[in-house]
């Protein structure tokens, strides 16, 4: 009589091989904790240094507001220049990645201007934690940001688009003064930033509410205009 074969019960996965099946899972959620817990300090960060600047902020104060703790924040940044610095970093990365969705490529070079300017304006106003930053790391002469290895070159991409819209509007006899793009985008900045770093001291000596929806139109199509004026000026 043959006996019959019998197929070798299938043994309940061990400690180790639940753990190996479960790594790739546990890898990617606690990738994910990470940039989170990352993104919410420098959420309060940035709020906490245009607050107070760079001296007046401190890291204890932060850590209470987040959901970690001060070792933490040390663990995940090095200390609190290099958590400033990714401020810094994260902020400029914020308004280059906005600008490059505007499209600009695709409008004529007037146009394009335009829409940049009114950008412009609209995310200062929304944003006057990004002027803060501005204005402070300006009072420590840029000590700060000038230790960083990528901001420059996040910030270049709006030179190298503005550059391309001002010869294309050179090409199309649109534009005739001779200026760069870095010149440009100072004006840009220069007069947005003023609307929001400026708005309380000049507001209150001059009587003007910046606040006001009216006038904020009004600024907002007077700085497109001027600009745009003086490209076709020679």
């Amino acid at each position: 009589m043959i006996p019959a074969i019998v197929s070798p019960k299938k043994q309940p996965a061990g400690p180790r091989t639940r753990e190996r099946a479960a790594s790739p899972k546990r890898a990617a959620r606690k990738k994910y904790d990470a940039q989170k817990t990352r993104g919410n300090i420098l959420s309060v960060a940035t709020r906490e240094f245009a607050r107070n600047g760079y001296n007046g902020a401190r890291i204890d104060a932060i850590a209470a507001r987040t959901s970690t703790t001060k070792r933490m924040i040390y663990y995940y940044f090095g200390g609190k220049e290099q958590l400033y610095i990714a401020v810094l970093e994260d902020q400029y990365a914020r308004i280059r990645d906005h600008e490059a969705a505007l499209g600009l490529e695709a409008l004529p070079p007037e146009q394009a201007i335009r829409r940049l300017a009114e950008f412009t304006f609209d995310y200062d106003h929304a944003n006057p934690e990004f002027v803060r930053l501005v204005a402070v790391e300006n009072i420590h002469h840029a000590k700060h940001l000038r230790k960083s290895a990528v901001i420059r070159s996040v910030n270049g991409r709006i030179i190298d688009t503005i550059d391309a819209i001002l010869k294309r509007g050179r090409r199309e006899g649109r534009f005739v003064a001779k200026v760069q793009a870095v010149d440009v985008h100072m004006l840009m900045s220069a007069l947005c930033f003023f609307h929001v770093s400026n708005l309380h001291t000049f507001g209150t000596i001059f009587r003007r509410d910046f606040l006001s929806p009216a006038l904020r139109r009004t600024h907002r199509k007077l700085v497109a205009d001027f600009i745009i004026h003086r490209l076709k000026q020679r």
